[in-house]
């Protein structure tokens, strides 16, 4: 099931990316890519490391910009607006590494997040209810604490601006895998407010578990999509890979 976009826009599409192409120098990291991102749904971005999903995101986010195709967020084009104003609209992206403020505290670093909030459910007490942890805690630094601690702090940083579309770009690199089951155990609570999230994984398996749908990436472009329910093993793995593989298997049916 390889297509330029991966789910048809419907009233309830909230991220659409169309034909991105986003080149650094002379380098394609991104090649042609589409994909939508509708209410209460977790749409997987999968690929090797160097596949370009961290690009995507970014672009999506407003870091780079693209040097063709557009993104629009609820039918609006808005590939030449700045970070901020997407982060206004309701994008929040969770970068790579976390970037938080390590001499800040644990509640000043949400701060940081709640200064250009959007109308919504999250408020401090809301992300403390979702990570109880926080609470006792948010007057600590964020240097002295774990990276799983740090994660979850970098993930409330995000919710508290009262994203639309969440961007969770690895968020579980380098944290054990109890530490990535905690993680993970707040989407479904994320995605049951309407929120759609966009997850970047080079875990495929981790990916698959909570991906309503999934998009694989291979050198920039995309080499496979669909649902964890239609995707074969052995598809996942050619698309990630870059093997050529029969349609019949692509698709899990029988030849």
């Amino acid at each position: 099931m390889n297509s330029d976009i991966d789910h048809p826009a419907t009233a309830a599409t909230l991220l659409s990316v169309e034909h991105l192409s986003v080149f650094h120098g002379q380098l394609c990291a991104v090649d042609d890519v589409s994909l939508s991102v509708g209410e209460g749904e977790v749409l997987a971005i999968i690929g090797a490391n160097g596949a370009g999903k961290s690009t995507l995101l970014r672009t999506i986010a407003g870091l780079h910009r693209p040097t063709s195709g557009t993104v629009s967020f609820r039918g609006e084009d808005i590939s030449h607006r700045p970070a901020h104003q997407r982060v206004r609209l309701g994008i929040s992206l969770v970068p790579e590494g976390r970037r938080l403020f390590s001499s800040l505290t644990l509640e000043e670093n949400l701060l940081v997040g709640a200064h250009r909030a959007a109308e919504g459910p999250f408020d401090l007490a809301s992300i403390y209810d979702l990570f109880p942890w926080m609470k006792e805690r948010r007057r600590g630094k964020v240097f002295q604490f774990s990276g799983g601690e740090q994660q979850a702090v970098a993930i409330g940083r995000a919710l508290v601006a009262n994203p639309k579309v969440l961007m969770l770009d690895e968020v579980s690199l380098g944290l054990a895998p109890i530490v990535i089951e905690t993680i993970y155990e707040v989407i479904p609570d994320i995605v049951g407010r309407g929120i759609g999230v966009l997850l970047v994984e080079q875990d495929v398996s981790q990916g698959l578990r909570v991906a309503t749908r999934v998009h694989c990436l291979l050198e920039g472009k995309t080499s496979l999509v669909g649902t964890p329910a239609e995707l074969s093993a052995e598809a996942i793995e050619h698309a990630y890979f870059g093997a050529a593989l029969p349609e019949a298997a692509a698709t899990g049916e029988s030849p």
